[in-house]
């Protein structure tokens, strides 16, 4: 099992949401977060320098077989790609277990239903 995080635009999430759903991703958590990038710039509002250095963006957190990894993770450069600078990031990390409360179930069942292949 892996961990998919990624930091993606907020302007992005509702296309990289139905990317995850047409790749048969169906539960994820996601989450406002606030970071410091490359890009540095002042914003003057009303005589004010504002710094805009500090950007808003989501973290989608998705836990996945290993055997859908990149499929997961093409889906999300696909959908959340502009091309500009300030696109994301998204890092894949390693589960070494993960449990259903409700069941009991443990592993990859702990994600999906024995049924499930």
């Amino acid at each position: 099992m892996r961990k998919i995080e990624a930091i993606i635009r907020k302007t992005r999430f509702e296309d990289v949401k139905e990317a995850l759903l047409a790749a048969d991703i169906e539960w994820f958590s996601y989450y406002d977060v606030r970071g410091v990038g490359k890009a540095r710039q002042g914003r003057i509002y009303r005589g004010v320098v504002y710094d805009t250095s500090s950007i808003e963006r989501i973290l989608v957190s998705i836990v996945v077989r290993d055997m859908n990894v990149e499929k997961t993770v093409q889906a999300v450069i696909k959908a959340a790609r502009t091309g500009e600078i300030g696109d994301g990031r998204i890092f894949v990390i390693p589960i070494e277990e993960a449990y259903r409360i409700r069941t009991g179930d443990h592993g990859d069942y702990a994600l999906y239903d024995k049924t499930e292949e």
